[in-house]
């Protein structure tokens, strides 16, 4: 048996998230089937973070356990089946033993937010278009507040799989990102502004980042005070924070081990 690493991307729009699911086009479900087809035996990946359905990746790795060493080429043979949405960086063998999911010692998330009237042609379905006014040093606060162990049960659905609600967040910022079309500079005015908040923890709940912005950009937007916001970190009823914002806006970025 030999253990064996990908590194991934893809584009989760025309995808029913990472996850196998009957009757549904998934990202697991995609790999798996050019993975048996390469290897000519059924394989089972594990991964570091399971996206939901329309959430992208840049920086996903799964693991698998399979029978002998794989083909040097397995890389560029994978890439050769999956449908255009999906890139597998690398495909290599690591040592026994390797599990994606275990071995992660965090997970680094990003959602892209476009601050502006009209919604850009590069960023259609890359980031969620908010067209009203917003602070970002309020966004900033926020962000700053979420650094340390906090109780993020006011940021996962009710009814859920998870029995611990305390997670560590490494670092949460708010960054102004770079927009195509801008002449590749962070713009403000016409083309409106990118703001891209960044999150690394040792691990995360379904829809916890989402629903972290839905809330930030309730104070960002003044229509929530900082307060309340740094209250729901003791711990809260979901139905005390904000909306879950759109999934096309999040990234899995990277996971360290």
């Amino acid at each position: 048996m030999a253990t064996i690493r990908l590194d991934l991307a893809y584009n989760g729009a025309r995808f029913a998230g990472w996850a196998t699911q009957p009757g549904e086009r998934t990202v697991q479900e995609e790999l798996e089937r050019a993975l048996g087809q390469v290897l000519g035996t059924p394989a089972r990946l594990t991964v570091a973070g399971r996206t939901d359905a329309g959430v992208h990746a840049w920086g996903q790795v799964a693991s698998s356990e399979i029978a002998g060493d794989p083909p040097e080429t397995l890389g560029r043979a994978l890439n050769a089946i999956t449908g255009d949405d999906v890139a597998v960086w690398s495909a290599v063998p690591v040592a026994g033993g390797f599990d994606a999911r275990r071995d992660a010692r965090s997970r680094t998330y990003c959602y892209r937010l476009l601050a502006a009237p009209i919604q850009s042609p590069f960023e259609r379905g890359l980031s969620l278009l908010w067209p009203h006014r917003i602070y970002p040093g309020l966004l900033e606060r926020c962000a700053e507040a979420l650094v340390g162990r906090h109780d993020f049960t006011a940021f996962t659905p009710t009814q859920t799989e998870h029995v611990r609600f305390e997670r560590d967040v490494l670092s949460a910022e708010w960054r102004r990102g770079r927009l195509l079309g801008a002449g590749g500079t962070p713009t403000a005015g016409a083309a409106g502004e990118l703001l891209e908040f960044w999150i690394e923890a040792d691990a995360f709940m379904r829809n916890m980042v989402r629903a972290l912005v839905g809330t930030m950009l309730e104070v960002g937007t003044g229509r929530r005070e900082l307060d309340d916001f740094l209250a729901l970190l003791s711990g809260a009823p979901r139905e005390r924070a904000g909306d879950t914002a759109h999934p096309h806006g999040l990234y899995l970025a990277s996971v360290s081990y």
